[in-house]
């Protein structure tokens, strides 16, 4: 797919997802979220970058973490979720954070400034993942540090069928190499090309749990990548995706619901510092 078409295809699909992703995904995706917020290690009065920062579920709480002098800088390709973020930071009365419309790619963030760049689950979006980690790089100060989590091995990823469900409906391509960066060591290495030391990776398992067919429907559909294709299905067509998902999973359900299983990777570096 083209690169400049990729990308709208996610501004515009994450717009369509912004108001659903909460809701359908905040628990799931709580755990990898802790992960690097953990691997982070942020100190109170450092500067930090949440590229791919969505709704802001990881910026707030870096922004609690490093409170009060320190801030957060939240960036996304996506205008409506940059609003939801910014709703939230107003919500719940958090001042040191304050969210951006980006690309991830061609960060507009002065060189060798920050003291952290996080990214919670986006660099299987971007065209270049590799390119997205370079910048990082870029706006670090020496011995800043970076973390990025992304989903792991698509065998291991029990949701993976969706894509293949929705683009036999629909021309989208939304997601074209979305398990490359997690699959072996793969984003390790997009960390050394960019120039990190000292580089951490951390590969586990969870679990998506959903009370209802209902709710694993939304969370696939209606809450993420794919939102932007699925608004163009008819009702039928709809009814139909939706019946082949759910048999897609199927192995997983529990009772009424469903436990589907997810591998997540969370990689740290360091920016090197002079020699």
């Amino acid at each position: 797919m083209d690169a400049r078409l990729q990308r709208r295809v996610q501004r515009y699909g994450w717009d369509k997802a912004a108001a659903h992703y909460e809701r359908t995904w905040q628990a799931q995706l709580e755990p990898v979220q802790t992960a690097l917020l953990d691997m982070a290690a942020l100190n109170a009065g450092e500067s930090v970058l949440d590229v791919a920062c969505g709704t802001g579920l990881v910026s707030l709480r870096a922004a609690l973490r490093v409170a009060p002098q320190g801030s957060v800088l939240g960036t996304d390709i996506s205008e409506q979720m940059i609003a939801a973020a910014q709703v939230q930071a107003a919500e719940q009365g958090i001042a040191n954070c304050r969210f951006v419309r980006m690309d991830a790619e061609q960060l507009a963030v002065e060189t060798g400034m920050l003291d952290v760049a996080l990214c919670a689950l986006g660099l299987m979006y971007a065209p270049d993942p590799e390119r997205v980690v370079t910048e990082m790089y870029r706006v670090l100060r020496q011995g800043g540090r970076a973390v990025c989590a992304v989903w792991g091995e698509r065998r291991n990823c029990g949701w993976a069928d969706i894509f293949p469900i929705v683009d036999a409906r629909v021309q989208s391509e939304v997601c074209p190499l979305f398990f490359r960066i997690g699959t072996g060591d793969s984003l390790e290495r997009a960390y050394v090309a960019a120039g990190f030391v000292d580089i951490r990776a951390r590969r586990f398992s969870s679990t998506l749990d959903y009370a209802s067919a209902n709710e694993a429907c939304e969370a696939a559909f209606v809450g993420g990548p794919v939102a932007l294709a699925c608004s163009r299905f008819t009702e039928g067509v709809r009814a139909d995706a939706y019946a082949e998902y759910l048999a897609s999973i199927q192995a997983y359900r529990r009772g009424d619901g469903f436990a589907v299983p997810g591998e997540f990777v969370v990689v740290a570096g360091t920016k090197r510092g002079e020699t």
